[in-house]
């Protein structure tokens, strides 16, 4: 792709570091920046600054969050002894949309994957052990994608919780196998919540 501008290319490039964008994506979008007033571009620029500046990860869950502790674990309506564990701040945004879980979450930031260089010590997964460890947590719901990165990260937790008081569940195959949580819709992802199954369960039927 030949740019006429050094300026352009190099706003390309960046932009193309996006996931999911292209370079010819990252063309479209940056020529579009172009035609918008300045101080449009100004205030997005600005709210990526201040958002990699001044983000917070709630000190309970690791939830993205602008305080200290986000919304979800200080409302005290939510059930403190179920916690339901996923992969990022996507899934936590999907199960709410459900409005059929009441529980807290545990965000461990990824999922086990040796092929990314990504491994236990990567993930918060000690501090998911040290919350169960300090026995206020009742039931674990697994809630990671149908994929082989979250069947391993399912099993290792569930093997780090051995001998622990805590019963493990995962979310009912509603969710295709290989699917990402995110993109499931809103009533097959609610009744795979309510339809929980133990996590036993989930390893004698693989």
């Amino acid at each position: 792709m030949e740019f006429s501008s050094k300026l352009l290319e190099n706003a390309v490039y960046e932009m193309s570091q996006l996931p999911g964008i292209g370079k010819r994506t990252a063309l479209r979008l940056v020529l579009h920046l172009l035609k918008q007033p300045e101080e449009r571009t100004e205030l997005l620029a600005h709210a990526l600054v201040k958002l990699k500046g001044e983000v917070n990860f709630c000190k309970n869950c690791h939830n993205i969050s602008d305080t200290e502790v986000c919304e979800i674990c200080a409302n005290p309506k939510r059930d403190e002894t179920l916690v339901c564990v996923v992969e990022d701040i996507r899934d936590v945004m999907a199960i709410e949309n459900t409005s059929q879980y009441n529980g807290l979450y545990h965000v461990l930031g990824g999922k086990i994957s040796p092929m990314e260089g990504v491994g236990p010590q990567d993930l918060t997964i000690a501090q998911l052990v040290k919350k169960v460890k300090e026995g206020t947590v009742k039931e674990l719901i697994l809630a990671l994608s149908s994929t082989m990165e979250g069947d391993t990260t399912n099993f290792y937790i569930y093997k780090q919780l051995e001998g622990l008081e805590v019963t493990t569940s995962t979310i009912a195959r509603g969710i295709s196998v290989g699917d990402e949580l995110e993109y499931a819709d809103e009533v097959t992802l609610g009744r795979s919540i309510i339809n929980r199954v133990p996590f036993e369960n989930s390893i004698k039927a693989n």
